[in-house]
């Protein structure tokens, strides 16, 4: 088994990335940063984005495992006293694996076109002012938004930023997308639904820049600032994110925990 970690960085996390190598060495596997199979990430849910980010581009080849080593990551599985039964249960067993649904964007400018895939959500904000843009979908004018921003999110990602927006948890096995609102201005002019979308896999949205402005992008954990964007599409990728399960952990589950305080594993 080929295999890669990244940690957090913490003193925790770095003892931790030293024994699990250790272990891992004694079970014959590979530590291969390159092209891993298996990336393990030890820390919270800010260090399993930067996992995801840094393997994004063989997103198809890679499973993840996470291992959390402070507050209940939600997309951990694992405790940090858990170390040796991981580790020998990726040895005997094994994974069911399990895929998520990315969010996909495509950013246009007057020179350039780029595309960035997210795990959790894509936020779009003004810098220097409230965000003024056209929102369409499926190539039809629904709305003139007028705030402080848009944040379109995964169904994983539905318990993050899009949860405290007052958007819907939403289970990773219905492949959709969520537009939620950050604090829309109401006129005559400037008319929004006021709750979440959900769009499916074969819809999609653009949001349209309507006047000259600096925009902050932040897909994920990543921040881009531009003045120069004309619209921004977003739809459900065709890519999807692999965890490797290697015990039990249901969905509902890992809302339960993470935001009731019921750990009934």
């Amino acid at each position: 088994m080929n295999y890669a970690v990244i940690d957090r960085g913490d003193s925790l996390s770095k003892a931790l990335t030293e024994k699990f190598h250790q272990l891992a060495a004694e079970r014959g596997f590979i530590r291969n940063d390159e092209t891993p199979e298996i990336v393990i990430s030890i820390g919270g849910d800010g260090t399993l984005l930067q996992a995801f980010h840094t393997y994004v581009d063989q997103i198809t080849d890679v499973a993840f495992v996470g291992i959390h080593t402070g507050h209940l990551g939600f997309y951990a599985d694992w405790q940090a006293d858990e170390l040796e039964e991981l580790v020998g249960m990726m040895a005997n067993e094994t994974p069911r694996i399990v895929r998520y649904p990315l969010v996909e964007i495509e950013l246009e400018t007057p020179t350039e076109s780029r595309h960035y895939l997210a795990l959790n959500e894509f936020t779009l904000k003004g810098v220097d002012g409230t965000l003024v843009v056209q929102i369409n979908i499926n190539d039809e004018m629904f709305e003139m938004f007028r705030g402080d921003g848009i944040v379109i999110s995964t169904p994983s990602g539905s318990t993050a930023y899009n949860k405290s927006l007052g958007g819907a948890i939403v289970h990773p096995s219905i492949e959709s997308l969520q537009i939620a609102e950050i604090a829309s201005i109401n006129n005559r002019v400037y008319r929004t639904l006021g709750s979440s979308v959900l769009l499916p896999q074969h819809h999609h949205c653009d949001i349209i820049s309507k006047k000259e402005q600096r925009l902050q992008l932040t897909v994920d954990h990543v921040s881009i600032m531009r003045s120069d964007i004309r619209s921004i599409r977003c739809n459900v990728s065709s890519r999807k994110v692999s965890f490797a399960r290697y015990r039990p952990f249901p969905f509902w589950n890992r809302v339960r925990e993470a935001f009731l305080g019921y750990d009934v594993r």
